[in-house]
């Protein structure tokens, strides 16, 4: 297996071979915490439950996880840019201008929705399925040229580039299979906790880091999809990569332990620690969201004093960064409505505009207070 050049492997940790799954936890150790998540997991879903359209309240997080997940990776972009760039989807000219990084982390939300519209139609969690997720999320920029939606074929590693070091070697491609095998069978069919079950999926699918590039990305969506597919969330709406950028230092260390001393307790309890945290922050996020709306349904129907107000509320909640035009065409209002709508929403303060209307262009309005809520 020959060394990339110019990097030191002599610190690297290998893939812990035929160690899959774990012959026992120290489940004494790992219990308070497992309580601990599991009670942050239920209040988090009882909140998504209480919700009557959780996709107008929950979109953003969805978003703000795509950036995170994507920063992890080195794929820089913001939340104002990914908005901006769907209200300009369908618009060629425009969107050809956009940078690549943005492109690639709407593609993770993209990966994300298609995995999970496909679990929610029925389809089980196979690699099928991750593969076709992986084949979205690297169609476009630098993963296109890294085998979307193919298993490596070719040793990988995972390297601290800055330092020249080799940190961990992931499974051989002559495994691979066998150990995709395993992981899915574990996954079909282990009765473990499913709090402990997506611990040590996440951690053995980052191990045997099946594809060229792209798993970090794919494994965190892993996450929700196992959680969502075990109904412990009745929607696919948690995301936790924001505890792992935090603390991602420890995060790579314990998953090298795992491998180095099979130590799988210490990452089931950070895992576990993870939930927790990020499920009360999730938590805020959405109940800031939800507040938001209910001030804002108020501040619509005294501002508009139309049969419209709640549409048009629900629209800009969806699309918290659209043009005018497209407000007009696809919010289901009649036209010389909307075009009112929009213009007494900017003179009360309620939008902010981006880009003022010019010649044939016509204005690109933000809903400045539901984007607040959700910058990284």
């Amino acid at each position: 297996m020959p060394v990339p050049p110019a990097l030191d492997d002599s610190d690297a940790v290998q893939y812990h071979y035929d160690q899959f799954p774990p012959a026992s936890l120290d489940y004494q150790r790992l219990l308070p915490q497992l309580v601990k998540a599991t009670d942050a997991l239920a209040r988090y879903d009882q909140m998504l439950k209480g919700m009557h359209n959780s996709e107008i309240f929950l979109r953003p997080l969805r978003s703000q996880e795509a950036v995170i997940s994507s920063r992890m990776e080195g794929t820089i972009s913001t939340i104002d840019e990914i908005l901006r760039y769907e209200a300009n989807l369908g618009d060629g000219s425009i969107v050809s201008e956009t940078r690549a990084e943005v492109i690639e982390t709407f593609l993770y939300q993209q990966a994300l929705r298609g995995a999970q519209d496909a679990i929610g139609s029925g389809q089980p969690l196979t690699q099928y399925l991750l593969r076709t997720a992986h084949q979205t999320l690297l169609s476009f920029g630098r993963g296109a040229a890294e085998s979307p939606g193919q298993f490596k074929t070719e040793q990988n590693y995972l390297a601290d580039r800055s330092r020249r070091k080799i940190l961990f070697v992931p499974i051989s491609p002559e495994r691979l299979q066998s150990g995709l095998d395993s992981l899915f069978d574990y996954i079909a069919n282990n009765d473990n906790v499913p709090l402990i079950k997506t611990a040590i999926s996440h951690v053995e699918f980052e191990a045997l880091h099946p594809f060229k590039d792209g798993n970090g990305r794919i494994g965190r969506m892993l996450i929700t999809l196992l959680l969502w597919q075990a109904k412990i969330i009745s929607a696919p709406y948690f995301y936790i990569s924001g505890f792992f950028e935090e603390n991602k230092d420890h995060y790579i260390d314990l998953m090298r332990e795992v491998s180095a001393s099979g130590n799988w307790t210490s990452w089931c309890e950070f895992f576990l620690e993870a939930v927790e945290k990020q499920a009360f922050r999730n938590l805020a996020v959405a109940e800031n969201i939800r507040q938001l709306y209910e001030r804002m349904k108020q501040e619509f129907s005294d501002a508009l004093a139309s049969k419209w107000s709640l549409q048009a509320l629900d629209y800009v909640f969806t699309n918290p960064v659209f043009w005018n035009s497209r407000f007009i065409r696809e919010s289901g209002i009649q036209a010389a409505s909307a075009a009112r709508i929009t213009r007494i929403l900017y003179e009360r303060g309620l939008l902010h505009m981006l880009e003022a209307p010019s010649g044939r262009r016509p204005a690109l309005f933000s809903f400045e207070p539901l984007v607040e809520l959700v910058r990284v």
